[in-house]
């Protein structure tokens, strides 16, 4: 059975993807503050309760690793965190704590994660159409936005760093899917795409799509926002 890291499984896309691929007969840590009842019973996944804003979560994740599964065939980073202001009053504070969650705990999680990873693996991080070059943006997602470009471009750069060892990085730029999360930077907006459709993407993507692509960018939007 393959060994399948799920960030952000509390809601949404997170919690679709882990059930899915656990359904798959994949293993699946999923990691979350809070700990969903569904994923909790599920044979396949291993509930870890960790904030990732929190340097104490990566000594919890990597003691699993060590002691359980020993290695790690792919990982999704997908918790995300979100702040709706005009730029002129978001305040630095805001900025970190985006920052914290979007870009600094991918780099730890990879720290911890790529040791147990052999030729083969793949890293899947979920970024936005709003931090792609060139996209449409939107007012009031500057600290958001602009860490989901971060993400790309560190995406990009590990994959030349980790070629000769066979790790794939790839980062699926997701337009608009009805989740919380969209209702809070679009209020009142209903999105074409489920968080269970998209997850169905994400999870094969994660299986698959590692040889075709590495290094790549995918746009999978089809509205605006």
């Amino acid at each position: 059975m393959k060994n399948v890291i799920v960030t952000g499984t509390g809601k949404g896309i997170g919690f679709e993807t882990a059930l899915q691929l656990a359904n798959q007969n994949i293993n699946v840590l999923a990691l979350s503050r809070n700990i969903r009842l569904e994923l909790a019973q599920h044979p396949n996944i291993t509930c870890l309760s960790v904030d990732l804003a929190d340097a104490e979560a990566f000594s919890t994740i990597r003691y699993f690793l060590e002691n359980d599964w020993k290695h790690v065939d792919a990982i999704i980073h997908n918790a995300g965190s979100l702040v709706l202001k005009p730029f002129a009053e978001t305040t630095l504070e805001d900025f970190i704590n985006v920052y914290t969650v979007n870009v600094f705990a991918v780099t730890q999680l990879n720290n911890v994660v790529l040791p147990f990873m052999k030729s083969g693996g793949h890293v899947v991080t979920i970024s936005s159409i709003g931090g792609v070059q060139g996209s449409v943006k939107f007012a009031g997602l500057s600290a958001y936005s602009s860490s989901k470009g971060a993400v790309i471009t560190l995406s990009e750069l590990l994959a030349e760093e980790y070629r000769e060892r066979g790790i794939s990085f790839n980062v699926l730029a997701l337009g608009s899917v009805q989740t919380e999360m969209l209702a809070t930077a679009f209020p009142g907006y209903e999105a074409p795409i489920s968080a269970a459709d998209m997850a169905s993407y994400i999870a094969n993507f994660t299986l698959t799509g590692n040889k075709f692509y590495n290094g790549k960018v995918l746009q999978v939007s089809s509205t605006t926002p």
